[in-house]
């Protein structure tokens, strides 16, 4: 079981930034990969970005270039840095955290970011 607590969202202006941070605590030794999803009322979660213990970094091709990702392992921690946002980044926001073996994923409760002027 792991277990993840998001924070850092809130309203901000369009060209603005907002970081997000995920700290997860319980079972974190089995952790394969961490990353954040974003989802919108009536729409699927989507993936914005994740980081594997080996270090390989995915973005979405809609935040490429605006939002960076990392990692600190001695604290368990993930955070995404958005940068330039738009409005279109509105949604709320989920960590997650992939174990392996089977493959399971767990979730933050979500945090909700406004990009509204």
């Amino acid at each position: 079981q792991v277990q993840l607590v998001e924070s850092g969202g809130g309203l901000v202006q369009p060209g603005g930034s907002l970081r997000l941070s995920c700290d997860a605590s319980g079972s974190t030794v089995s952790i394969t990969r961490m990353g954040w999803y974003r989802q919108v009322p009536g729409k699927q979660r989507d993936l914005v970005a994740s980081v594997t213990n080996g270090g390989t970094i995915t973005y979405a091709n809609s935040v490429k270039g605006r939002f960076t990702i990392s990692r600190d392992k001695s604290k368990n921690t993930v955070y995404l840095q958005m940068d330039s946002l738009k409005a279109e980044d509105t949604a709320d926001y989920y960590c997650n955290a992939r174990l392996c073996c089977p493959i399971t994923d767990y979730w933050g409760q979500g945090t909700q970011v406004t990009v509204s002027s």
